[in-house]
């Protein structure tokens, strides 16, 4: 993995939670979440949480709040359960926001038989970023930094 484990957290995210992800080389990539605990009718699965990656790098585990700008996403928009905190992947550090400014326009996202729905799962034209409408488990955010990043992708050739 590409990702530090830390002391892990039950502690509940909130919307502006802004979280450190550690790489194994001891750098830290930032990331915000955007939306939390979603009902059913607004994300995959109920209680899915929707977060920014950003590509901001960074020696320390304190980000710059300038560098986390929604044009500045490492990969398209996520949801996501608990377990990346739980199990110490994401740390929350600070607090900031949303203002307006901190999110997309708008949000797209894939569903598996295509169609592109945004961020209240009703169609919408495609725009990027796009993201996929499920959950992704820590395992798969892991690969994504990894292949975004041109580090080793666990479990699958580059």
């Amino acid at each position: 993995m590409n990702l530090v484990a830390g002391p892990g957290s039950r502690k509940a995210v909130r919307p502006g939670d802004v979280f450190t992800l550690e790489l194994v080389d001891g750098r830290h990539l930032f990331g915000r979440v955007v939306a939390a605990d979603l009902p059913r009718e607004r994300a995959p699965m109920p209680g899915a949480n929707l977060i920014y990656l950003y590509e901001a790098v960074s020696g320390s585990p304190e980000p710059d709040p300038a560098r986390l700008r929604p044009d500045a996403l490492l990969v398209p928009p996520l949801f996501i359960n608990r377990l990346p905190w739980s199990k110490g992947y994401f740390r929350t550090v600070a607090h900031h926001g949303p203002a307006p400014s901190d999110l997309l326009a708008e949000h797209c996202f894939r569903t598996t038989t295509g169609q592109h729905v945004d961020l209240d799962g009703e169609p919408t034209t495609h725009s990027e970023p796009c993201g996929t409408w499920s959950l992704a488990g820590y395992l798969s955010v892991d690969r994504e930094i990894g292949r975004a990043l041109g580090l080793p992708v666990v479990g699958h050739a580059r």
